[in-house]
């Protein structure tokens, strides 16, 4: 007598079914997307933390610039000329002949200066006026065909001066703005007030439509 279980059909080795290897597809596709998103996000995180520290070291060297600096100009100061039209403030922003960042003799010579992208100079400046220069892989000033250096390409720094009230450093005077004597006070003339100085660093890639902001410095100079 023949034994039941040798009669048995021996079982069949089964393969994947078409839907098994769409699900195995769709999650292998699921965790190689994660992991590309993942890496994008982190190249962007990498990018804004450089473009960020750049930014902080251009809008630093605009600091350094100034610390150097008087308020107004050493020779011609700031004051107020009577004229026939009346009262003339002299002395604001940048005096005749000054057309260069190493002209600069005083802070109010910044007030609205741009430097780089589409304002008043090629590029960037550091503490010393000079053009920041662009730098290659190797970490070495990229020059033109002349040997002239060539500026960091989408940045610029954009300086704001403020004349400043000495008792409230909130409030904001305008620049032809002083005091007249009255009792013991013997009046404030309009070179003797503080300045709140303020230099916003921007960036435009390739890629922008506009320049974005990166990095905000103020300061208050006594």
């Amino acid at each position: 007598m023949t034994n039941a279980r040798s009669r048995r059909t021996p079982p069949t080795r089964r393969g994947f079914t078409l839907l098994e290897t769409s699900m195995a597809l769709v999650i292998i596709g699921v965790g190689v997307l994660a992991f590309v998103e993942a890496q994008n996000a982190f190249v962007k995180n990498n990018m804004w933390s450089s473009q960020a520290a750049t930014a902080t070291l251009l809008a630093g060297e605009v600091r350094e610039l100034t610390r150097r600096l008087p308020r107004h100009d050493p020779v011609t100061g700031l004051f107020i000329e009577t004229t026939a039209e009346g009262d003339v403030l002299r002395g604001w922003g940048a005096e005749s002949g000054e057309v260069t960042p190493s002209d600069f003799d005083d802070i109010d010579d910044l007030d609205g200066l741009k430097f780089g992208g589409d304002g008043d100079f090629d590029g960037p400046i550091d503490a010393k006026g000079d053009l920041v220069a662009s730098v290659d892989a190797d970490g070495e000033p990229v020059v033109d065909e002349d040997g002239n250096p060539v500026a960091m390409a989408g940045w610029s720094q954009t300086v704001y001066v403020d004349k400043l009230d000495p008792f409230n450093y909130a409030t904001v005077r305008e620049h032809a703005y002083k005091e007249a004597a009255s009792g013991d006070f013997p009046g404030r003339t309009v070179d003797q007030y503080p300045l709140r100085v303020t230099v916003v660093v921007e960036f435009q890639g390739a890629n922008d439509v506009q320049p974005v902001e990166m990095a905000r410095v103020t300061w208050i100079v006594p």
